[in-house]
C-alpha cells in the first residue's frame, strides 16, 4: 500500500462535493460582505480537513505496519523450486509453507494439498485457540471446493501463523518441498485475501465515520422545500421594486437555498459516532464499521449463540450414562476400556509447545479420562498400564454431519498394528450408524438433555489388522458405519456468571430475544429457562412423531399438538421451538407458516451455521434490526448478515494496549502547583485527544473477520454496552437533526421576510454568534449513557410523527415570538421614508437590527435546551457540564444584552435597546418562548412516544 503525500491527501478532500459546497457557501457571504465570518468559517474548515489529512496519514502508515512484510520463500514455477520474495507470489503458485524461525506471517491466502498444519489465526479472527488444517488430499468429495464453508478446515488464511507443521511423508508419491515444508496453492493475495479485506475495511472506517446517509438526504431535501419557498418570496416581492439590484436579489436567495445544509452537519454527524467509537474501545470492544453503531440503537431482535456465548467454557464431565452393566451415570474413573478409547482418540486436540490445545470440551473430557497427547499424536494413559494408541487419520467433524471419526491403533507384539474406528457425535444422528441400538437408548439420552447436559453418543468398531494402504483408502462411511455403541458421554455446561443479568437487562429493554444452538433441543431449552427467556406454562419442540408427522410437543412429553391448527393460542400459551431439521422442512414446504411462526420462536436448536445465516435474514426480511451475538469462528456467516454482529473472544481479559497505557499514565509525573498546573492540565487534555484518536483505529487482533463488533472481554454484557452506545448515537444524532431544523427554518424566515425589510447582522455580530454557540454544538455529541438500558426505546428516525410536529410546532412558537417582537420594534422606530427598504445600505445598529440579532441567539439557545434528550437514554442535561456551560455563557450574554446591564458590552455587540420598557417586554417574550416550547415538545412526546414490543 502506498502512502499518498500530505498534498495529495488534501487536494482529494478539498475537491469533495461537500468541502466544494462549503467553500461556494464561504464566497457567496464574502459576497454579501461578512469578511470576518467567512474568513473565520473558512479558517475552520481548512483546519478540520487538515487535522483529518494528518490523522489518515497516521493510520494509513499504522495499517501499513499490519500488513506482512516480505520475505524469501519457496515456489515451484518451471519444474523448478525457487526462492522469492512473498510479496512477489501470484494466484495459481504452488509454495513451500511452515514454521519459521524469524516467526512470519502466511503472505496470502493458501489451500493446503500436501502436508498438516496448526495455524495460530488470533491476529485475524481475535481467537486465541490454534486450528489445526488438512491437506487437500485427505479430502474425499470431488464436489465443488467451497473455501469460506466446510473447505475451510483446507484454507490458510493470510496474515495468520504457522505454529507447527507435518511435511508430507517422503517415502510417498507427490511433490515434495526441498525445505521439508508443507505444499500450498497461492489462492488470493493483496486486498483481496482476507487479512486484506479486513485492513480494507479498517481503513474504510477510518476514511468514513458518519450516520445514515439516506436519512441525511432525505432531511435535507425536505428542508430545501421551505428555503425554495423563502427565496420563491424573496425573489417575487423583492422585484416588486424596480430601482432594486437584481444581483443583491440573486445573491440572497443563493444564500437562502445554501442555508439549508448547515456547514457544522458532516461534523455533527461524526462527532456522535466518534464518541462512542471511543468509549466502546475503553470497554474492549472494537468496531470496524462504524456506521452501524446506530443500527445498534434501533435493534428489534437479538440473537445469541448458546455454547461458548452464553455458557462457560469451563466443562465438567460428569460421566458415562446407557452403559449395559450400569444404572445411571458410571463414574470416569471405572469406565469401560472401549469407552475410554473413544474419548481419549476421538479428538481434534494438538500438543502445542507442551501444551494441549483444542476444543474445550475435548480437552475436558481428555483430562477427564487421565490421558495424555503426544506431538506423534498418540495418546497414552497418565497411570495404570493400558496400552497406548496412535491416531493414523481424523474424519474431522461437520455441521453437516454432527460427528466424528477417528482410526487409531496399536502395535501388537509381533509388530502388526492393530487398527480401531472411534466415533462420537449427536445421539440422534449416530443413532443410524450403530450396529445394536440398545433398548433405552432415546430415554437415556433425552433424560439428561432436559436437565440442560450436553450428551455425546459413543461409539467404536475393531478393524483388526489392516495393511497402511488398506487404512488411506477407507472412506469416512465405511468407518462410521456398523458401530457399537460405548454410551453417552455427559457433560455439564455451566452459565456464565453475568450471562443471567444481561440477558434479563436486554429483556427488560423490549428486545426480543432469540437463542440459535448447535445443540440437542431439550438441553437449549433448559439453558433458555435458566436465562428466563421462555417464561410461558411449557415450550414445545416442533418435530416429527412415530407416524413421521410433524407435531408440537412439549419437552417433558405432557403435551402434544398437531403443526397447523389453533397456531395462534399456541404461541399465546406456549414458547415455541424449532430444530434445524424442522427448519429445513417449513422452508421447503411451509414457507408462509415459517413466516408468520418466526416471532413466536425463542429456541433454534440443532441448527448448523447455514440455518443460523438464514434465521438472521428472514428477520431481516421482516423489517426488524436484527443483532447477532456469538463466537467467531461457527457463526461467521449469521454475523456478517446481521445489522449488527457481535463476535466474543475467548482468551484475553485485558486488553495489552489497555495495561500499557495505564502503566504510561501511571509513570507520567504528577503537575507541581502553582504555573505548571496549567501546563500539566494541558499536556494531560494533549494525551487524552491522542490516545483517543489511537482508540478510533482498530488493530490487528482486536478486530474479527467474523464481525463488526469485537468483544476482547467474552461476556454477553458487551451487547448491553453495544446497544447503549448505540441507542445514546441515535438520540444524539436525532436531537442534532431537530436542532438543524429549526435553525434552518428560522434561518429562511429572517433571510426572507426581514431581508425585504432591511434586518441585517453586521459583520462582527454574525461571528460572535458563530463563536458562542460553536461550544453548543460540539458538547451536544459528547454526552454518555446511562449504566442500565431502559424499557422505552428511542425512535429509528426523524420521520415520525412526533420529530415532525414539534419541529413544526416549535418553529410556529418561534415564529409567533419573531413577529411579535420585531412589529414592537417597528412601532418604536421611525418610520421609513421609502416604500421600499434600502438593500445595500450599510450595516447600522438600530433597534429592529438588535432586537432580531438578540432573538435569534435566545432562539438557538432554547433550541439547544429543549430538543436535548437526556433520561432514559443518556446522561440529562445538567450532567453534560460542558454543554451546560456552553448554554449558560450564550444565554447570559444575550440576557446582559436585552437587560442592558453592561452598556459597553452592547457597544461591542453594536446592540441598541434605548427602551427599558420593550427590554422588559423582550425579557418577558423570550422566557415565554422557551416556556412554551418545551411545554409544547413535552406534550407531545407523551401522547406520540409510546414504546411497541418489537415483535408484535
Amino acid at each position: 500500500m502506498d502512502i499518498p503525500s500530505f498534498s495529495e491527501l488534501f487536494v482529494e478532500r478539498a475537491t469533495a462535493p461537500f468541502f466544494v459546497f462549503q467553500v461556494f457557501c464561504v464566497a457567496l457571504w464574502c459576497l454579501d460582505e461578512y469578511w470576518y465570518y467567512s474568513v473565520f468559517t473558512l479558517m475552520m474548515l481548512v483546519t478540520f480537513e487538515c487535522t483529518l489529512v494528518q490523522q489518515q496519514l497516521k493510520n494509513m502508515a499504522l495499517i501499513r505496519e499490519m500488513g506482512n512484510k516480505p520475505y524469501k520463500i519457496q515456489v515451484y514455477r518451471c519444474r523448478k523450486w525457487l526462492k522469492i520474495d512473498s510479496d512477489q507470489l501470484l494466484p495459481g503458485d504452488i509454495c513451500s509453507i511452515g514454521r519459521s524461525q524469524e516467526d512470519q506471517s502466511l503472505p496470502c491466502d493458501l489451500l493446503l494439498l500436501r502436508g498438516q498444519c496448526i495455524v495460530d489465526e488470533s491476529m485475524l479472527t481475535g481467537e486465541s485457540v490454534p486450528v489445526m488444517k488438512e491437506p487437500l488430499e485427505c479430502r474425499e468429495d470431488d464436489g465443488v471446493l467451497d473455501p469460506d464453508g466446510d473447505d475451510k478446515l483446507h484454507v490458510l488464511s493470510g496474515g495468520t501463523k504457522v505454529v507447527q507443521h507435518s511435511p508430507p511423508a517422503k517415502s510417498g508419491a507427490g511433490l515434495k518441498a526441498q525445505d521439508n515444508g508443507c505444499v500450498a496453492l497461492v489462492l488470493r493475495n493483496g486486498f483481496a485475501t482476507s487479512q486484506g479485506r479486513l485492513l480494507k475495511t479498517i481503513l474504510y472506517s477510518v476514511k468514513r465515520v458518519t450516520a445514515n446517509n439516506l436519512e441525511t438526504f432525505l432531511f435535507i431535501l425536505v428542508l430545501l422545500v421551505f428555503a425554495i419557498a423563502a427565496a420563491s418570496y424573496v425573489w417575487i416581492e423583492g422585484t416588486k421594486d424596480p430601482l432594486r439590484s437584481r444581483y443583491k436579489l440573486l445573491l440572497e436567495c443563493a444564500l437562502i437555498l445554501t442555508s439549508v445544509v448547515p456547514p457544522e452537519l458532516p461534523i455533527e454527524l461524526s462527532l456522535a459516532v466518534n464518541t462512542s467509537l471511543i468509549a466502546l474501545a475503553k470497554q474492549h470492544i472494537f468496531c470496524t464499521e462504524p456506521f452501524r453503531i446506530p443500527f445498534a440503537g434501533k435493534v428489534d431482535v437479538c440473537c445469541f449463540d448458546k455454547t461458548g456465548t452464553l455458557t462457560t467454557d469451563s466443562l465438567v464431565v460428569q460421566g458415562v450414562a446407557g452403559l449395559d452393566d450400569r444404572e445411571g451415570l458410571c463414574p470416569v474413573g471405572e469406565l469401560p476400556v472401549a469407552s475410554v478409547h473413544v474419548v481419549a482418540t476421538c479428538h481434534s486436540l494438538v500438543q502445542l509447545d507442551d501444551e494441549l490445545v483444542g476444543d474445550p470440551l475435548e480437552k475436558a473430557a481428555l483430562q477427564a479420562v487421565d490421558w495424555t497427547l503426544t506431538k506423534g499424536d498418540a495418546v497414552l494413559p497418565r497411570r495404570g498400564k493400558a496400552t497406548g494408541l496412535k491416531i493414523f487419520v481424523r474424519f474431522h467433524f461437520t455441521s453437516a454431519l454432527q460427528r466424528m471419526a477417528v482410526v487409531a491403533g496399536h502395535t501388537q507384539p509381533g509388530g502388526d498394528t492393530h487398527y480401531l474406528v472411534t466415533c462420537k457425535g449427536a445421539p440422534e444422528v449416530l443413532r443410524d450408524r450403530l450396529e445394536h441400538v440398545p433398548q433405552h437408548y432415546d430415554q437415556t439420552y433425552l433424560a439428561y438433555s432436559r436437565q440442560g447436559a450436553r450428551v455425546l453418543a459413543l461409539a467404536s468398531k475393531q478393524l483388526g489388522v489392516r495393511s497402511h494402504q488398506q487404512i488411506r483408502e477407507m472412506t469416512r462411511d465405511d468407518a462410521e458405519s456398523g458401530l457399537a455403541f460405548d454410551g453417552f458421554l455427559v457433560i455439564s455446561c455451566p452459565l456464565k456468571e453475568d450471562s443471567k443479568a444481561a440477558i434479563k437487562e436486554i429483556v427488560h429493554a423490549s428486545h426480543h430475544v432469540v437463542m440459535l444452538t448447535g445443540d440437542n433441543p431439550l438441553t437449549a431449552c433448559h439453558v433458555a429457562k435458566q436465562l428466563r427467556l421462555t417464561r410461558k406454562r411449557a415450550t414445545l419442540i416442533l418435530r416429527r412423531d412415530e407416524q413421521d408427522a410433524w407435531a408440537w410437543t412439549a419437552v417433558d412429553d405432557s403435551f402434544r399438538a398437531s403443526l397447523l391448527p389453533a397456531l395462534p393460542s399456541l404461541a399465546a400459551d406456549y414458547d415455541l421451538c424449532v430444530t434445524g431439521e424442522a427448519l429445513a422442512f417449513l422452508l421447503a414446504q411451509q414457507p408462509r407458516l415459517l413466516h408468520a411462526l418466526l416471532p413466536a420462536i425463542k429456541v433454534f436448536a440443532r441448527v448448523s451455521p447455514k440455518q443460523k445465516e438464514l434465521v438472521v435474514t428472514s428477520f431481516k426480511q421482516r423489517g426488524l434490526v436484527t443483532l447477532m451475538c456469538g463466537d467467531g469462528t461457527n457463526d461467521v456467516g449469521a454475523l456478517k448478515h446481521a445489522h449488527v454482529g457481535v463476535a466474543l473472544l475467548t482468551g484475553c481479559t485485558r486488553t495489552p494496549r489497555s495495561k500499557d497505557a495505564a502503566d504510561k499514565a501511571d509513570e507520567q509525573p504528577r503537575p507541581r502547583p502553582g504555573r505548571s498546573t496549567g501546563r500539566g492540565k494541558m499536556a494531560d487534555m494533549m494525551r487524552e485527544v491522542e490516545a483517543e484518536e489511537q482508540a478510533r483505529l482498530v488493530k490487528l487482533g482486536d478486530a474479527s473477520i467474523a464481525a463488526p463488533f469485537t468483544s476482547k472481554l467474552a461476556t454477553v454484557l458487551s451487547v448491553c454496552q453495544i446497544v447503549k452506545q448505540g441507542r445514546c448515537t441515535l438520540v444524539t444524532t436525532l436531537q442534532m437533526f431537530k436542532v438543524l431544523a429549526l435553525n434552518a427554518l428560522v434561518l429562511a424566515y429572517s433571510q426572507s421576510v426581514l431581508f425585504l425589510e432591511g434586518v441585517k447582522f453586521s459583520d462582527s455580530q454574525a461571528t460572535i454568534q458563530g463563536l458562542l454557540l460553536a461550544g453548543c454544538f460540539l458538547f451536544i455529541s459528547r454526552s454518555k449513557p446511562l449504566s442500565t438500558l431502559a424499557r422505552e426505546r428511542p425512535l429509528a428516525s426523524i420521520f415520525n410523527a412526533y420529530s415532525l410536529l414539534t419541529v413544526l410546532g416549535q418553529f410556529a412558537v418561534h415564529l409567533a415570538a419573531m413577529l411579535y417582537l420585531v412589529s414592537e420594534a417597528h412601532a418604536r422606530s421611525p418610520p421609513r421614508t421609502t416604500p421600499f427598504a434600502d438593500l445595500e445600505a450599510t450595516f447600522s445598529p438600530n433597534l429592529v437590527n438588535s432586537t432580531v440579532y438578540l432573538l435569534s441567539m435566545a432562539l438557538q439557545v432554547t433550541t439547544f435546551a429543549v430538543n436535548y434528550k437526556g433520561r432514559p437514554f443518556m446522561e440529562s442535561l445538567h450532567d453534560n457540564r460542558p454543554l451546560v456551560t456552553s448554554l449558560a455563557i450564550a444565554g447570559g450574554t444575550v440576557l446582559l444584552l436585552a437587560s442592558g446591564l453592561v452598556p459597553d458590552l452592547n457597544l461591542w455587540f453594536e446592540v441598541v435597546l434605548v427602551d427599558a420598557q420593550f427590554r422588559g417586554m423582550l425579557l418577558g417574550v423570550l422566557m415565554l418562548d422557551l416556556a412554551a416550547s418545551f411545554l409544547l415538545d413535552r406534550l407531545l412526546h407523551v401522547l406520540l412516544c409510546r414504546t411497541a414490543l418489537p415483535c408484535q
